[in-house]
C-alpha cells in the first residue's frame, strides 16, 4: 500500500500484470503442446517452478533498490499477474492427472488471491482512494514500506532455510532440474524483454519487467507441490538452486537491461 500510494495506480500496473499473465500462459501451453519440450520439463511442479517467480518478496525489494520509486507499478502489475496466474490454474494443473476431486474451488481459489501482497496492497488503495486520504496516508506509510522492503529479504532467507534440511539432496543437478533453471533465469527473462522491445517500453520500464521475469522460483511453487503431493523435491531444488543463482543473474540482468 505504501509503494502504491507513493507512485499511484495508472495504465502500466495493468499492463504489466497482462504481460506476466499471458507470457506465463504462453509458455505452459507450447511446453505442453510439442513433445519435445514436455520431454524437457515432463510434470507441471517443474514448468511452475520455471515460470513463478518470487516478485513479491525478493523481486519488488530488489526493484525499489535498483530502480525510480514511480517505476513501482511495472514491478507490482507482474507480482500481481503471476500470483492470479499461479493461483488460478496451479492447483487445477497440479490435479490433473490426480484421482482426487478437481472441481474448481472458488472461495479456496478467492482466497489464495487475497492474500497475496499486491491483491492487498491495490485493494487497500482503492478503499484510500475512495476516501481521498492517499497524501496523507501515503506520506505516513512510506518509511515503514521501506522498512518492510529490506525486512522481506530476510524473510526470503529465513524460508529457504527451513527447506534445506537436506543440502546434498537439494544440491544435485538432474537433467530436469537444470531445464527448470535455464527457463526461470535466462529463458522467461530474454522473452520478456523481447516483448518489451516489440510493444516499446521505455529502458526504465523494460528493466523493471525484466528483473521480475528473472526473479528466482516462487515458495508458492512448493505450497502446491505439497498440497497437492505432486513432486515436491522437485519444485524445492528448484527454488534452492535458482535462488543461489540468482544473486549472480540478477545483477547481470539489471547491468545489462539498464545501460
Amino acid at each position: 500500500m505504501g509503494l502504491l500510494l507513493k507512485a499511484g495506480i495508472n495504465i502500466d500496473l495493468i499492463n504489466s500484470a497482462l504481460l506476466a499473465f499471458s507470457c506465463i500462459a504462453f509458455f505452459i501451453l507450447i511446453t505442453n503442446f510439442f513433445a519435445p519440450l514436455k520431454n524437457t520439463l515432463p510434470n507441471y511442479s517443474l514448468q511452475l517452478a520455471g515460470l513463478i517467480g518470487n516478485t513479491s518478496f525478493l523481486g519488488i525489494p530488489i526493484a525499489i533498490a535498483l530502480l525510480p520509486t514511480d517505476i513501482i507499478n511495472f514491478t507490482i502489475g507482474f507480482d500481481l499477474g503471476t500470483t492470479l496466474f499461479s493461483w488460478i490454474f496451479g492447483p487445477y494443473l497440479l490435479q490433473k492427472k490426480s484421482k482426487k476431486n478437481v472441481s474448481f474451488n472458488f472461495r479456496k481459489l478467492l482466497s489464495s488471491i487475497l492474500n497475496s501482497p499486491a491483491s492487498r496492497g491495490i485493494i487497500g488503495v482503492l478503499i484510500i482512494y475512495f476516501f481521498n486520504l492517499d497524501n496523507i496516508i501515503g506520506n505516513f506509510l512510506w518509511l515503514p514500506a521501506k522498512l518492510v522492503i529490506y525486512i522481506a529479504i530476510t524473510v526470503v532467507g529465513a524460508r529457504l532455510g527451513i527447506i534445506t534440511d537436506n543440502k546434498n539432496i537439494l544440491l544435485k543437478l538432474e537433467g530436469n532440474i537444470i531445464n527448470a533453471l535455464l527457463l526461470k533465469l535466462f529463458i522467461l527473462p530474454t522473452f520478456v524483454y523481447l516483448i518489451c522491445l516489440i510493444f516499446n517500453f521505455d529502458r526504465t520500464g523494460t528493466t523493471a519487467l525484466v528483473l521480475q521475469a528473472g526473479t528466482p522460483s516462487a515458495i508458492s511453487t512448493i505450497l502446491m507441490a505439497e498440497a497437492y503431493n505432486k513432486n515436491r523435491e522437485l519444485a524445492a531444488k528448484a527454488l534452492f538452486i535458482t535462488t543461489i543463482i540468482s544473486t549472480a543473474t540478477i545483477p547481470i540482468i539489471f547491468l545489462t537491461v539498464s545501460n
